[in-house]
């Protein structure tokens, strides 16, 4: 089980955001210019998820705090802005994959991490040309290792279960089973 920490947790500081950005950048990883986008887009997003803050003030103490390595700024970009207009809909889906966690009780940075990942997996080839798109493994890859870098310990395992369900029912097709196929008699 994740953490919970829902809307009435206390937000962090800006401080505690840095904190918690330059703590994890000996990620091995760190060098890609993508993984960075992701990043700098999770750091972002979740500084504006408790300060209303424009996107750009916040991406540049981002980076800045990440201490300026190379970000590929169009996926950058993208990620915030398509997380941003389609978090609704991203939200209605982790609702649906995951039903006995309500998107308030999610740990934030699992949260950010999932909106990321399923922002690139099903809503990215609306923006993004076909060779800037991750492959679905490379996008729920990514997703772990940010939950794992910057979540707690269950946070890697609950983001996977979460984006295998996602895989399965949006990419693959596949229906859940009807609620009268789980009893057991």
């Amino acid at each position: 089980m994740p953490t919970l920490w829902g809307a009435e947790a206390c937000a962090p500081s800006l401080s505690g955001v840095r904190k918690i950005l330059v703590n994890s950048s000996q990620s091995e990883l760190q060098h890609d210019p993508r993984h960075e986008a992701r990043r700098v887009a999770l750091g972002t997003l979740f500084e504006r998820a408790f300060h209303s803050i424009k996107p750009e003030e916040s991406i540049l103490r981002v980076q800045e705090i990440l201490e300026e390595k190379e970000v590929d700024q169009e996926l950058l970009s993208s990620l915030i802005k398509g997380v941003t207009e389609k978090t609704e809909e991203i939200d209605r889906i982790i609702e649906e994959t995951a039903p006995a966690w309500p998107t308030n009780q999610i740990n934030k940075i699992d949260l950010i991490a999932l909106r990321i990942s399923i922002w690139e997996l099903l809503f990215s080839k609306e923006v993004l040309a076909a060779e800037k798109q991750a492959p679905p493994k490379v996008a729920i890859d990514e997703a772990i290792e940010l939950a794992k870098e910057f979540g707690g310990s269950s946070s890697g395992p609950f983001v996977n279960g979460v984006l295998g369900t996602v895989v399965e029912r949006y990419l693959e097709g596949k229906v859940p089973p009807s609620k009268d196929e789980n009893i057991e008699e």
